[in-house]
Order: structure tokens, then C-alpha cells, then sequence
């Protein structure tokens, strides 16, 4: 089996993932669509046990977790470029996703990410969290954050991370990265998380918020007078704070409500969509927590409409809301008006219309 030659492939026709699965021939993601390279055979068990054993190269710690969780998440790299890897199985044979990491990452003012979240990184403490569903380019918002810091700010920022993807290099900040996982830094996010309180940082940053242990240090570290930043598999702010709230038991609801109204910072929910032009256009919907959204937070029922609705009114803060983002896409024609109405709910849609009509008559002013 030809790894190097599916690899260069994907490098050639800047593909963001590789997918090898038994039957097929070897897949590449491009622009969000799934394209095969043809001039390659469909790939059998023995090519998929090599892809295994090329990938884990031996490493012992890597084949028994992978032997007792039938899953394994580690990096590769091939000719100075990182890869992101997912083995899995299916029907008891090795399945492979390969994430391509670009070894330079985009500037900052180029992802199309508001300037607000960037300049929420200058707190001295609180919680920042970046989220949205898979695939919608948290990693990268994640990093360029870290970028932007290292090369403006004087702070020790430690990052845990499953696997780590980008390598940053101190610039104005130290920086330290911890890769999580059996025989790796860190044993988990919650070892790590708690480790960093006697590791004299400024910044925390955790790739991923997947419990309520990993959450509960997270906050303690916000707490005790430190930034943390953070990702959540999430699909709107509003859900974010929902998921939060419900990783714990009902008797300590109230408790981490509170936490919540005083400790969060910002928000920022990502949507990529694939543009009329087959680029991927980054949609936000960003959360600034002021005193109206920590009341709604600390209410006794959470109420997704209040929260919605305070983003709305807060744009003089820096919120901006999930219809007005896909509006403003839109209006400047990097997506079409089906692809504006599929990200919205039924309710929603005659708010969409007004929106798009508000913003076309402001533009032709």
C-alpha cells in the first residue's frame, strides 16, 4: 500500500481530509465534497493492517489503547506537514481518517472571525469557548488565537491537546504544549487541567471540554485568576450553556449557573458553509457575557429564546446573532438564499427575510 503516494495526492489537490476504508478506494475531502482517486485500487484487509501498523509505527502505548478501546486518536507527519489521525474499525477491520493540519496557519483578520474574540483574550481571567459541530473549523480559530497572543502578548500559555496539530514557537509569550493520552504528557484533559494550576500560566488552553471533571478544572483554573480557553461540540451559544449546566446533577445546577454568570467571558459558535464560489465560508454567532446574559444564566430554568434574543440586542457589546451572521454572508453573495434558509429553524425564517431586506437597504445607502 502507497501512503506516500495517497498523501502527496491530497497535498496536490489541497484536500483537508484522507479517508481509507476497506472496499473503497482511497477518499479525499475537498471543499467539503468526497472525491476518489481513481488511479488508485480499492483497498483490501491486508492494505488496511498495513495502513495500521504504518501508522502506529510500532509504538506499544498506541496499540494497546487502541487493542482496549478499539479506537485510537494520534499524529503523523509526512514532509513537514502534521496529520490528525482517527483509526477505528469496522467489521473487526482498521478504519482510517486523516486530517491534514497546514503548516501555516491563516492570519487572524483572514478567517473571517470578529476582532471581539481576539480582544476578549486580553482579560486577565474568565472563560473563553470555542465551539461548534465537527468539521466547523474550531482547531483553526483555536490556534490563531494562540498565534495572535504569542505574537502580542507577554503570557506562559499551556495547551492540552488530543492530538496536538499546529506547533507553535515562542514569540513574545512561552509556550508549552502537552499532547493528552495514554504514554503521552498528560494522562487526560482533567489530569492536565489541574497539573497547569502549579505550572505558573497565564493562558490555559483545552482542546477539547468533554466532562464534567475536565469542566470542573477548568473552572477552578478561571477561578484562581487565569484565562482559559476552550472547545465544545456545540451547535449554537445557546446549547453551549445548556450542555455546560447539564454535565452536572440537578441539585448542582444553581451553583454552576452562577459560576457560569461570572466566569464566562465570550462565546463563539461556528458554522463553515461551503460558498458559491466552492470556498468555505466561516459563519459566527458570538456571545459577549455581559450583566443581561448572566441573568439569564443564573435563572432557575434556562431559557434558550432569552439567550438567543440577548445576543440579538447586544450587538453594541459585540455579540453578533446567528441570523444577522448568515444574513450578512448572504447580502455580500458568498452563499445562496437555500443555503441561508437551511441554517435556520421554520420560526425563523421570515426573521432571516427581514434581516436580509435591512441589511440590502443599509448597503445601498
Amino acid at each position: 500500500m502507497n501512503m506516500d503516494k495517497i498523501l502527496d495526492k491530497a497535498i496536490e489537490l489541497d484536500a483537508s481530509d484522507v479517508h481509507l476504508i476497506c472496499g473503497n478506494k482511497p477518499m479525499l475531502r475537498i471543499a467539503r465534497d468526497l472525491k476518489a482517486i481513481d488511479e488508485m485500487d480499492v483497498l483490501t484487509v491486508d492494505n488496511m493492517n498495513e495502513i495500521y501498523d504504518h501508522l502506529v509505527m510500532g509504538n506499544l502505548d498506541k496499540d494497546q489503547v487502541f487493542n482496549e478501546t478499539r479506537k485510537l486518536d494520534t499524529s503523523y507527519e509526512y514532509k513537514g506537514i502534521r496529520l490528525r489521525v482517527n483509526i477505528s474499525l469496522s467489521d473487526d477491520v482498521p478504519i482510517c481518517t486523516l486530517r491534514l493540519i497546514k503548516n501555516e496557519l491563516p492570519k487572524y483578520e483572514d478567517l473571517g472571525v470578529p476582532d471581539i474574540v481576539r480582544r476578549m483574550t486580553y482579560q486577565p481571567q474568565g472563560l473563553i469557548l470555542v465551539t461548534g459541530k465537527t468539521n466547523s473549523g474550531k482547531t483553526t480559530t483555536l490556534n490563531a488565537l494562540i498565534n495572535d497572543i504569542n505574537e502580542n502578548q507577554n503570557k506562559k500559555i499551556l495547551t492540552l491537546e488530543n492530538p496536538v496539530e499546529y506547533k507553535h514557537h515562542s514569540k513574545k509569550s512561552l509556550i508549552v504544549q502537552k499532547e493528552v493520552g495514554r504514554g503521552r504528557d498528560s494522562l487526560t484533559f482533567s489530569a492536565g487541567v489541574k497539573n497547569s494550576l502549579r505550572e505558573d500560566c497565564d493562558i490555559l488552553v483545552i482542546g477539547e471540554i468533554r466532562d464534567r471533571e475536565t469542566m470542573e478544572a477548568g473552572i477552578e483554573m478561571a477561578e484562581s485568576g487565569h484565562l482559559v480557553i476552550g472547545t465544545l461540540h456545540t451547535k449554537s451559544c445557546a446549547e453551549t450553556i445548556d450542555r455546560m449546566i447539564n454535565f452536572y446533577d440537578v441539585r448542582d445546577q444553581a451553583q454552576i449557573k452562577y459560576l457560569l454568570s461570572s466566569l464566562l467571558k465570550l462565546v463563539i459558535s461556528q458554522r463553515l458553509l461551503k460558498g458559491v464560489d466552492g470556498k468555505l465560508v466561516l459563519v459566527p454567532e458570538v456571545m459577549v457575557v455581559d450583566n443581561i446574559v448572566s441573568g439569564v444564566i443564573r435563572k432557575e430554568k434556562l431559557s434558550v429564546s432569552e439567550i438567543e434574543d440577548a445576543i440579538q440586542s447586544n450587538s453594541e457589546k459585540g455579540s453578533i446573532g446567528l441570523i444577522n451572521s448568515i444574513a450578512k454572508v448572504f447580502v455580500e453573495n458568498k452563499i445562496t438564499l437555500e443555503q441561508a434558509k437551511s441554517q435556520v429553524e421554520e420560526k425563523n425564517i421570515e426573521t432571516l427575510n427581514r434581516t436580509i431586506m435591512q441589511l440590502k437597504i443599509k448597503k445601498e445607502k
